[in-house]
């Protein structure tokens, strides 16, 4: 995208402070327990961590009305915190709708999108 992008992009591995304060994912333990699980990918900075929401909402606005649309949504982690969490930085992956949520069928939907992602 940019010289500015791709050196933002590596923030989480050059510039980060870390002082014991939790004010991004990579100051988590379950962050730093995936670099101790999976080290080959923690080694590059460049390898891209990407955290996924999911949410649904009416778009009708009628209680009665059972239609729902679900948004997916990935978010680059390798940003910093004050990059990390705008508007310009969420991914919309993926929107399914129907009568209901996707509940307990949401593999079948997130499936594509993992094979996808593993193709990148």
């Amino acid at each position: 995208m940019s010289k500015q992008v791709a050196k933002d992009m590596k923030w989480h591995k050059n510039k980060r402070v870390d002082d014991g304060v939790l004010r991004h994912p990579i100051d988590s333990w379950t962050w730093k327990s995936f670099d101790d699980q999976h080290m080959f990918f923690a080694s590059d900075a460049c390898n891209v961590r990407l955290g996924l929401s999911l949410d649904g909402f009416n778009p009708f606005d009628i209680m009665s009305n059972s239609y729902r649309v679900c948004h997916v949504i990935l978010i680059p982690y390798n940003l910093p915190p004050w990059l990390c969490m705008k508007q310009q930085s969420f991914i919309l992956s993926l929107l399914i709708s129907g009568l209901k949520g996707p509940e307990s069928d949401i593999d079948f939907y997130l499936q594509p999108l993992i094979d996808d992602l593993n193709e990148l």
